[in-house]
């Protein structure tokens, strides 16, 4: 009885854990970009009452007598499914279809990963910086910030499907945007990459995700013409993959299960309490 009492209280700090996690995911129903969590979980070990059991007539059974000792999370794994896109009335907003992250620099000069395109520009020395909307750099293909020179509005940035960048001149001729490595001038593009294992990105908030050992090195879209090529779509941003509907379904399911859980110690409980109050 005491074991039940511990199994069942694993039971209830494991379904805790998928309350959270569910709850997490509501809140982020209208998050731009957001990829929904899922949370796992794994038995623990096995207590072994008899390695061999008979039956009444004393023959041996084919299985052991083993008793679970409950279970606990294994995991908390995000899920990036395409979300869909919502047409905005702004030039600066992108959404990626595919498999590509947005490459942005933090304030600790760290580049992060993210699918949240929801960008803005910021004036900087010699014109007009593409950024997030916590001001964060977006970077291009070779990790330089992109900047719209001052002689150019920042309302005739362009992107095409590939990510190149444009800007128009007064005759509303397109002009790329150029920046410079190793002395070299190139025509920037948005900065996508993708990752072997994106769920083993670590997530640090803000909707920014940083690369870890599990998710492997990053691979750069412009420069790994095996992958699969992902789209930029500009005037749209990528919804979160949350369906309420499923997380509302989980959310039930995950309460019964508690709920199962304290049903479980509160019986072993009064069998306990019933072994107590036997007098000889």
């Amino acid at each position: 009885m005491m074991r039940s009492l511990w199994t069942a209280a694993s039971g209830m700090m494991a379904q805790q854990t998928s309350l959270d996690v569910i709850s997490n995911n509501l809140a982020n129903v209208n998050t731009t970009g957001y990829k929904k969590d899922s949370a796992e979980f794994k038995s623990l070990l096995y207590q072994t009452l008899q390695s061999t059991s008979t039956n009444n007539a004393g023959e041996n059974k084919p299985v052991p007598a083993q008793v679970g000792l409950g279970t606990r999370t294994a995991a908390i794994t995000k899920v990036f499914a395409q979300g869909s896109l919502q047409d905005v009335d702004n030039n600066t907003y992108m959404a990626i279809e595919g498999s590509g992250f947005f490459k942005i620099r933090d304030l600790d000069g760290n580049i992060c990963y993210t699918r949240d395109g929801s960008f803005s520009t910021q004036p900087v020395e010699g014109g007009t910086m593409l950024c997030t909307s916590q001001g964060y750099p977006v970077l291009d293909q070779n990790n330089n910030p992109i900047i719209i020179p001052s002689e150019y509005s920042a309302e005739s940035l362009t992107v095409d499907k590939e990510g190149n960048i444009f800007v128009a001149d007064v005759d509303g001729n397109k002009i790329p945007i150029t920046g410079e490595l190793n002395g070299q001038a190139y025509d920037q593009k948005i900065g996508l990459v993708q990752f072997n294992n994106p769920a083993g990105l670590e997530s640090v908030g803000g909707n920014l995700y940083q690369e870890t050992a599990a998710s492997g090195a990053p691979l750069e879209e412009s420069a790994t013409p095996t992958l699969k090529q992902s789209l930029v779509h500009q005037g749209y941003v990528e919804m979160s993959n949350v369906q309420v509907a499923d997380e509302m379904v989980n959310m039930i399911v995950t309460q019964r299960a508690y709920e199962m859980n304290s049903k479980a110690i509160q019986a072993s409980d009064e069998m306990l309490q019933q072994a107590n109050n036997l007098r000889g």
